[in-house]
């Protein structure tokens, strides 16, 4: 359905398909919230509320009562401000006009609605298309900006954000995610203070290692979790990014985000529509938990590949024998995956390779052919053994890389990127190149290898596709001259055709995104994607904070939290498995390590607590995120819960990350259960020699929400079992 219409009347309320308007004033509302503008014909399309629900009755009177902004600023007449968009039309005027001179309602096949304000500028063919979409169940609203060129000759789009958000200064608290390889989503709060706050990307392929194109803005000072205004925004888009907050001498931060512009004017050429990446936002008054929650179920019903379906307990081969991939260790894995009660084997990086066998982390990537030396059965023979064993089989590739040693760059060299007359940067192996995915050659290539591989094997499960390296250099061998600063957008264009052939014809198959860990955390990939790796790094004490970060936005459906060895790969330090199941489980509980390697015991514990896992998997995969005590806040433990939908059941996490003698920790109050129902006790992964003392016991909900309960600081095991390291898993119902 597709309404068009004009607001020009300021009394009586017309109800349209899309929203609600007072003469001219647009109400987008959602379950929970609102969101005023003012699109009068004529004028700018202007910002006035965004916040609580406010009845309808009271849209109109707000509106003609509060101040407005313009909801998307614009360059050239008012050249002191920060702007989203600045252009230089084809006589080289720099300069926007933009006036409302349209509306448009339609409503989607599955009940979400799309509200787009159409402004033009008052001299030149250019139009700016705002749209806001919001679905009837959720308290999100997605915004976008497109920008079409109706004249005859290009116009260059020199800024181009997806959109602006002013919030009122008072006590405002940035939170934000930075970060590293082996160190990604690392939370950081701060108040905003004056002048220009930027979170940015240029990686070209990988855009959440360093930071996350999605924040928080905590309107009632220092962030709490479940209480307090907070503003939740996330950038759908899997390239370079920027994320702009400009604190000027007004009494408001101006807010921008949307892809990032360095290196990247993009020529709008005659009839085209450039569209920008959606950006995610949610308000709650529940505080940093409360936008979680918003988040995280938009999410799974609307923006993640098979986001409520429960996801399989693997184990990836990677640290457990790296490269060297040899079909008995593959066997033998499976056989103790599937002894332990896990559900899927992955093979990682190391199986192809025919002219360059992939022995090294140098050569073969493009070349997906089965190394045979390695693997003499082939892939049908793994297959034949993963259905022996009653589980699943997943494989690792890379399809947007290629070595310079492989049969592929020796055919193709004109497919990776790299700049003309110059040698290209290479990476990993000092031989790794990106391929350019602007090319529909390689995009036909890419398609290739998945298509073949799920072709030729159907039996596969589930595909761990990494990428790992960044765009190192700047040029196109595909795109003209003309068009060079066009590359960090057509490359994720061409990624995301690629991804939908993929999934049109192999809707069922599961991908996580692995970008050398954590580089592919975004709204921009789940929808192709079913998961991510959270990091590289599975040391279990680091990956608290780091999925502490994560599940800021990402439900533990998404987070692959894998049991690693000890001492850890990545850090060397020494966790005992207790510790490092009770962490994995609060994530996609998986395994990444040889099992062989295992003593009885730890076995035996995992074989526990997979079978522990599937029956809280429901909770945790599909529940209601509580933050409860951050690891960030120094009280010497961290703790969360996830509670079902219905309030029946709940999974409450608590980790101890430091001892000392005399040592006094905080006794957590629960969160989300309900107050007048009883809650039964019981402790997942228990090591201690005797129950707890609440083992077994009842509580209500405001009982335990009021003053939680006591957990012993550390585990009543045998001596040879004693650690500095505590951690508990309660179930309750």
């Amino acid at each position: 359905m597709k309404l068009k219409h004009f607001c020009l009347i300021a009394a009586p309320m017309i109800a349209y398909g899309g929203f609600t308007c007072y003469g001219e004033t647009i109400d987008i509302s959602t379950p929970n919230t609102t969101m005023l503008l003012d699109a009068t014909l004529g004028q700018p399309l202007r910002f006035i509320y965004y916040g609580d629900l406010i009845p309808q009755a009271q849209a109109g009177q707000i509106a003609e009562s509060t101040g407005w902004h313009t909801a998307y600023p614009v360059y050239g007449m008012s050249a002191s401000r920060e702007t989203a968009m600045s252009v230089t039309h084809p006589d080289g005027n720099m300069t926007l006009d933009l006036a409302v001179t349209g509306t448009e309602s339609s409503v989607r096949k599955d009940g979400s609605k799309v509200t787009t304000v159409t402004m033009s500028d008052k001299v030149y063919p250019f139009d700016v298309r705002i749209n806001y979409l919001t679905y009837p169940d959720n308290d999100v609203i997605e915004t976008w900006a497109e920008a079409v060129n109706r004249g005859k000759k290009p116009v260059e789009l020199r800024e181009f954000s997806s959109a602006y958000l002013p919030v009122r200064r008072g006590d405002v608290y940035l939170t934000s995610f930075t970060g590293s390889w082996g160190n990604e989503a690392i939370m950081v709060e701060e108040p905003l203070k004056p002048g220009v706050k930027i979170i940015k990307n240029k990686d070209g392929v990988r855009n959440s290692h360093t930071a996350h194109s999605e924040v928080m803005l905590s309107l009632d000072g220092m962030p709490r979790e479940n209480e307090g205004r907070t503003i939740g925004a996330a950038l759908c888009y899997s390239g370079n990014y920027e994320l702009k907050i400009d604190t000027d001498d007004s009494d408001w931060h101006h807010f921008f985000a949307g892809i990032n512009e360095d290196n990247s004017a993009y020529t709008l050429g005659k009839g085209e529509t450039f569209v920008t990446p959606a950006l995610a936002l949610t308000y709650s008054p529940d505080g940093k938990s409360g936008v979680s929650r918003n988040i995280h179920r938009w999410g799974r019903d609307h923006k993640i590949a098979h986001g409520n379906d429960l996801r399989k307990i693997l184990l990836n081969s990677w640290e457990g024998v790296y490269l060297d991939i040899k079909e008995d260790e593959m066997a033998q894995m499976m056989a103790d995956i599937s002894s332990m009660g896990g559900e899927l084997f992955v093979m990682d990086d190391g199986w192809f390779g025919a002219k360059y066998p992939r022995t090294r982390d140098n050569s073969s990537l493009g070349d997906w052919t089965v190394d045979t030396g390695k693997l003499p059965n082939g892939i049908n023979g793994l297959l034949d053994m993963a259905d022996r064993n009653g589980i699943r089989f997943g494989i690792w590739i890379e399809p947007e890389m290629t070595n310079t040693i492989s049969e592929l760059y020796e055919q193709h060299p004109e497919y990776i990127i790299r700049p003309t007359n110059r040698e290209p940067v290479l990476g990993r192996g000092g031989t790794q190149a990106v391929l350019d995915m602007s090319n529909p050659k390689v995009q036909d290539l890419v398609f290739s290898v998945v298509d073949t591989l799920l072709t030729r094997y159907p039996r596969i499960d589930y595909i761990k596709w990494d990428a790992n390296a960044p765009i190192m250099n700047h040029g196109s061998q595909y795109l003209t001259a003309d068009r060079q600063s066009h590359l960090m957008i057509e490359y994720h264009r061409g990624f995301a055709k690629t991804l939908e052939r993929i999934r049109a014809k192999y809707p069922d198959v599961t991908i996580q995104a692995c970008a050398s860990g954590g580089g592919r955390a975004n709204y921009g990939v789940l929808p192709w994607f079913d998961e991510f790796w959270v990091s590289d790094n599975t040391d279990a004490l680091q990956r608290v904070y780091m999925q502490w970060g994560t599940s800021h936005f990402f439900p533990a459906v998404t987070m692959a939290s894998h049991i690693s060895a000890a001492p850890n790969h990545q850090t060397n330090r020494v966790i005992p498995m207790k510790y490092r199941i009770d962490v994995a489980m609060s994530g996609r509980l998986g395994m990444e390590i040889q099992p062989k390697n295992m003593t009885q015991e730890e076995t035996d514990l995992c074989r526990n607590a997979i079978s522990e896992y599937k029956t809280i998997r429901p909770v945790v995969q599909q529940g209601d995120i509580y933050r409860l005590l951050s690891p960030y806040d120094g009280k010497g433990v961290a703790s969360m819960m996830y509670v079902s939908p219905d309030k029946d059941k709940a999974v409450f996490y608590w980790w101890k990350l430091e001892t000392f003698v005399n040592q006094h920790l905080p006794r957590i109050r629960m969160a989300g259960l309900d107050p007048d129902r009883m809650y039964t006790v019981r402790e997942l992964n228990r090591i201690d020699r005797k129950p707890l003392s609440f083992e077994g016991k009842s509580f209500s909900g405001r009982y335990l929400m009021s003053n939680g309960l006591e957990i012993p600081y550390t585990h009543n095991t045998d001596h040879r079992n004693r650690s500095a390291w505590s951690s508990r898993v309660l179930y309750l119902e």
